[in-house]
C-alpha cells in the first residue's frame, strides 16, 4: 500500500516538473532572463519566497516553482520575497527599463524608416508586450505614438529648409506623401505648403480686452478660438501670438471680436456659464488627451498632476502630464488651473501662481 501511494505521489511530481517545463516562463527562469522582469514572478515551494525571473539564486527544481503575475499574487499564496533579488523593489528595475528606453527613444530619433515592435523590443532587450507596456508607462506614449510625434517635430523643422514638401515628407521618415497627407492638418494644424511658409495667408483674428485677471486675448482660426493668452501688457501677448503665428495673417481690434473676448471674460468672472464656442486645439496626440481630461474637471474641483496621469492611463507619466499642463494656449477654456501638486500646493502656472489662486477661488464661491 505504502510502495502504491509512494507511486502516485512520484507520478503526480513528475506531472508538476513537465507542466512547469512547458510553460514558456521556465525557459525565462532557465536563462536569467532580465527582460522578463516584471512580467511574471516565480515561487519555490521548498523555500517558501518568491524571486524574479533575473534572480542568480541556485535553481529550483521545476516540480517545486509556481509562476504568480504579480508581487501580490506571490504574497497571498504565502510566500515572502527573495533577499537577493528583492522582487518588491522596483527601483533597481525601474532605472533599468528607464536606462533601455532611453535607448530605444534615441534609435527611434535617428531612424530614417519606421521601425517595427520586434526591432525596437529587441534593441531594448525585452519581449514585444513587456516592452509596449513599459515604454508607455515611462514615456506617456506608445512606441507607435512616440515616433509619430517625433516624425511631426522633424518634419516641421524640415519643411523650413527642404527645397520641396515631398523631399520634407521623406526625410522625416513618412513612407508615401499619400499617408502623410490623410493626416497633415492634424499635424501641421494646416496645409504643409502653408506650413512651410510659415502659416502665410492663414488669418488669424484676434482681440484684446481687460479683465479682473489682468489684460487677455482671444485669437481665433477658421477652425475656432485657437489661443486665450493672459498677462500684464497688451503688446507682450500680441508678440506671443506672433511668435505662435509667425507668417500668419494677424488681424486684430476687429469689433466682432471683442464679443468674443466679452465671453471669455464672463467665463473668467462667472466660472458656472461654461463656454460654448469651438476650439482649434492644436498639440500632440498626448497634449490633446491631457487637455482633454482637463476639460472633463468640473468647475470648483481640483486634481493632482498624479490622479491626472492616472486618468488619462499613464500613472509614472506624472512629469509628462505636467510638461502637457504648461503648453497649453487656451487659459480657462482648457482648465489647467485646476491642477495641484500631490501636497495641495498650486506649485507653477503659466499666467502666474496668483491668477490660478484667483481663478480656483472664484469657482470655489460659484
Amino acid at each position: 500500500m505504502i510502495e502504491k501511494e509512494f507511486e502516485m505521489g512520484k507520478g503526480s511530481t513528475a506531472k508538476l516538473a513537465q507542466a512547469t517545463r512547458t510553460d514558456p516562463r521556465w525557459a525565462a527562469v532557465v536563462g536569467r532572463d532580465g527582460s522578463a522582469d516584471g512580467t511574471f514572478y516565480y515561487s519555490v515551494r521548498t523555500t517558501g519566497v518568491y524571486c524574479r525571473p533575473s534572480c542568480a539564486s541556485r535553481r529550483a527544481r521545476p516540480e517545486n516553482v509556481q509562476f504568480h503575475s504579480t508581487c501580490r499574487d506571490a504574497e497571498l499564496a504565502g510566500f515572502r520575497p527573495c533577499k537577493r533579488c528583492k522582487p518588491n523593489q522596483t527601483t533597481g528595475s525601474a532605472g533599468q527599463n528607464a536606462t533601455r528606453i532611453a535607448r530605444v527613444c534615441r534609435l527611434i530619433e535617428r531612424a530614417r524608416t519606421r521601425l517595427s515592435l520586434e526591432t525596437m523590443a529587441a534593441h531594448a532587450g525585452m519581449s514585444p508586450y513587456h516592452f509596449h507596456r513599459t515604454f508607455k508607462s515611462i514615456t506617456g506614449l506608445t512606441p507607435a505614438k512616440y515616433a509619430a510625434a517625433h516624425r511631426s517635430r522633424r518634419l516641421r523643422a524640415s519643411l523650413e529648409r527642404s527645397h520641396t514638401v515631398t523631399d520634407a515628407i521623406y526625410d522625416a521618415g513618412f513612407t508615401s506623401s499619400s499617408r502623410f497627407y490623410e493626416h497633415a492638418n492634424q499635424v501641421l494644424g494646416m496645409t504643409p505648403s502653408r506650413f512651410r511658409a510659415g502659416g502665410a495667408d492663414t488669418d488669424i483674428f484676434f482681440a484684446i480686452g481687460e479683465c479682473s485677471l489682468g489684460s487677455i486675448l482671444v485669437a481665433q482660426s477658421r477652425k475656432g478660438v485657437c489661443a486665450i493668452l493672459i498677462g500684464d501688457d497688451p503688446a507682450a501677448l500680441v508678440r506671443d501670438l506672433q511668435d505662435r503665428f509667425p507668417k500668419a495673417n494677424l488681424v486684430g481690434d476687429e469689433n466682432r471680436y471683442q464679443e468674443l473676448v466679452a465671453k471669455v471674460i464672463g467665463l473668467i468672472e462667472q466660472p458656472g456659464v461654461g463656454l460654448d464656442l469651438p476650439l482649434d486645439i492644436r498639440g500632440t496626440s498626448f497634449q490633446q488627451r491631457v487637455w482633454k481630461a482637463l476639460q472633463r474637471i468640473p468647475p470648483g474641483s481640483t486634481i493632482t498632476y498624479s490622479e491626472l496621469a492616472a486618468k488619462v492611463g499613464v500613472p509614472k507619466a506624472v512629469r509628462a502630464v505636467a510638461q502637457a499642463c504648461a503648453a497649453n494656449a487656451l487659459a480657462v477654456a482648457i482648465p489647467c488651473h485646476r491642477v495641484i501638486r500631490h501636497d495641495g500646493s498650486l506649485s507653477g502656472y503659466r499666467w502666474g501662481v496668483e491668477r490660478k489662486q484667483a481663478l480656483l477661488e472664484r469657482e470655489t464661491r460659484t
